[in-house]
This record gives C-alpha cells, structure tokens and sequence, in this order.
C-alpha cells in the first residue's frame, strides 16, 4: 500500500494567488497513491477555478471512497464560519455548500468506516514569529482557523487498518494538545494506525509526544523548493508491516512537498465492497 499526505495550498503555486485544477490533476497522476491524505482543500472557491478539488483527485485516482470534511465554510481570509457536520459529505453525497475549505482523504481501497474528530482551535488571537521575504523576523497577531481530523478504517486483504489525516494549529503547544486530543479519540479504533497529515511540528517532536507511535519517514518538507523543515508527517502505532520505501515529492503545486511511505504487504482485500459513515 502507497500513502501519502499531501497539503495543497488550495491547489496553488507558492506566491500565486490562484491555481489551475490541471496542476492538481497532474500532480495526482505523478504520486500514484493507493491512500491520499489532503490538507488545505477548496471545495468551489474562486481562487482554485470554483471546483471540488476532492472530487478531482477521486476521479484522477479512480478512487471510489473520499470524503471531504471542511473546517471552514465561507472564504479563509474573508467570509467565513466554523463547519459543523452537515457540511460534510461522502463520496460526493451530502452537502454542496457554496464554498469551504478543509481536508480531505481519498481511498482507491474500500473505506470500512468514516469517523470526524473536531479539534478546538486556539479561541483568541496569539502571536506567532514569521519570517518576512528578506529573511527578518517578526511576532504578528493571528487568528487561528477551526480543525478537524478525518478518520478512515480501510479494508486490506491483512484486515483493517485506520488512517487518520489532520491539519493542526501552526500555534506552538496548541497543536501539542490537539495531537493528544486526536490520538485519544484514536483509542478504540482498529489497528494498525496511521496518523499523517500537516501537524505542524518540526522533526521528530510529533512521535516524541506520542510515545507509542512510531515515526514512519524522516524527509524535510517545507517549503517545497527548498525545504527546511519536515512539517508533514505519517506516524505509525500497532503491528505494521516494514516500510519499503519513503519519500518527499515535489509537485507542480503547493509551498509543501508530499511525503509518501510505501507499506509492505497491504494489499486490497478482494471481493469488498465500503461500508456506510458514521460521524463524532
């Protein structure tokens, strides 16, 4: 089984302000994954062409499970609210909201059950360092955006396995406790796992605050040209096979590379077919 996590930017190049749907398209193609984790998903924004960007990738996959789950509903930047359950739809069924933005999992293999974990944002503004085009410093006042994590169990012909894809707070210690808030609601769910996804947290520090989680690949990937830090990350917790292969692609989009790990042994049960959705 190939997975991959992937933040878009909305399906733009870095510094543009919008992007072309056949960038997307193409850049699916180039990673070739069985499981595709998104963070930073339009569905019918302006910017990225007015299209459902899920639903792209699902039919450039040949995927038959995805869903979209948004975290926003409105424009980032400008209109918006908090997404609640009813915006969310599976495999394109459910909610057709205007415009929102979110995250996303597409699967080429049968998705058992789907599951949503809200994760509360930082609830004032916080001051957050950021570098400026010339390499200055600076503390800025920030807004920090709702989050959600979406949880899928898929079918392999070794049995189930849970994928957990989420975008967490760019806030440091926020984040922390949004990690742990995840990997609790992971508790019952089936093993192995796999968390993956933009957390925000440089190197190792994510498997280092989740000690039974293992850290699947070691890749910098951000920003994408010239990457400096390994933002992106695919833990892994329970029995799972050895990774063949890892690595940090770069695509014709995003300021992120896409970190794919390969997985021995995982192969598509034969025969399945998905399962209804459930939602906390």
């Amino acid at each position: 089984m190939r997975l991959a996590t992937f933040n878009l930017l909305s399906g733009r190049v870095m510094n543009e302000e919008s992007g072309d749907p056949e960038n997307l398209r193409k850049a699916v193609r180039l990673l070739d994954v069985d499981v595709l984790a998104l963070q930073e998903v339009d569905r019918h924004q302006t910017r990225s062409g007015g299209v459902d960007q899920t639903a792209i990738v699902a039919e450039e996959m040949g995927a038959e499970c995805w869903r979209f789950v948004p975290a926003l509903v409105g424009t980032p930047g400008q209109t918006w609210r908090a997404a609640g359950p009813g915006d969310e739809e599976v495999d394109g069924r459910g909610s057709h909201e205007p415009a929102a933005y979110g995250i996303a999992i597409v699967s080429r293999l049968p998705v058992l059950q789907w599951r949503v974990v809200r994760l509360r944002p930082v609830p004032t503004v916080a001051p957050v360092l950021l570098r400026d085009d010339n390499g200055k410093r600076r503390w800025v006042w920030v807004r920090d955006e709702p989050r959600t994590a979406v949880i899928a169990v898929v079918e392999t012909a070794e049995g189930p396995v849970t994928v957990a894809n989420t975008h967490l707070s760019f806030i440091p210690g926020w984040n922390a406790a949004q990690l742990r808030r995840l990997v609790s609601a992971l508790g019952d769910d089936p093993r192995p796992q796999l968390l993956v996804g933009d957390l925000n947290m440089p190197g190792k520090l994510p498997s280092g605050l989740c000690r039974e989680w293992k850290q699947l690949a070691n890749a910098k990937t951000w920003p994408a040209h010239t990457p400096r830090a390994q933002l992106d990350h695919v833990l892994g917790r329970g029995q799972l096979p050895p990774v063949v292969r890892s690595e940090a692609v770069e695509l014709p989009l995003s300021d992120h590379r896409a970190l794919c790990v390969e997985l021995d042994g995982l192969r598509a049960a034969t025969g399945s077919r998905p399962a209804g959705a459930t939602a906390d």
